[in-house]
């Protein structure tokens, strides 16, 4: 395989990891940022650590998605993640039911 065609399959995974990403988002409440990953996940329980003067984080994720394109299985249920570098926990906002256009709440 060439550096091209390597470097096309790659754009392409990335692709199509984004557009899963895109069609599943509003099905978590949280998005979860490390230095190496990204998830999405229903609970999440973040417990700072120190030992030997060191801090460290220990992040249980419960109902995740891990955004990793070389990853075969990306829905877990239940993943422990330890990182040693700042940890972004956000709570995605749900909006309101959103109708397919051109719909009414009452069939019109």
């Amino acid at each position: 395989m060439s550096a091209e065609e390597l470097e096309k399959y790659e754009t392409e995974m990335e692709l199509q990891l984004y557009r899963e990403y895109r069609d599943i988002v509003r099905q978590f409440d949280f998005v979860v940022e490390t230095e190496r990953r990204f998830y999405l996940a229903n609970a999440v329980d973040v417990q700072p650590r120190t030992a030997d003067g060191e801090v460290w984080f220990e992040l249980t994720l419960t109902d995740a998605w891990v955004w990793d394109m070389y990853r075969p299985a990306r829905f877990v249920k239940s993943v422990r993640v330890l990182t040693f570098k700042d940890v972004n926990v956000e709570k995605l906002e749900k909006p309101d039911l959103e109708l397919p256009e051109g719909r009414t709440p009452f069939g019109g």
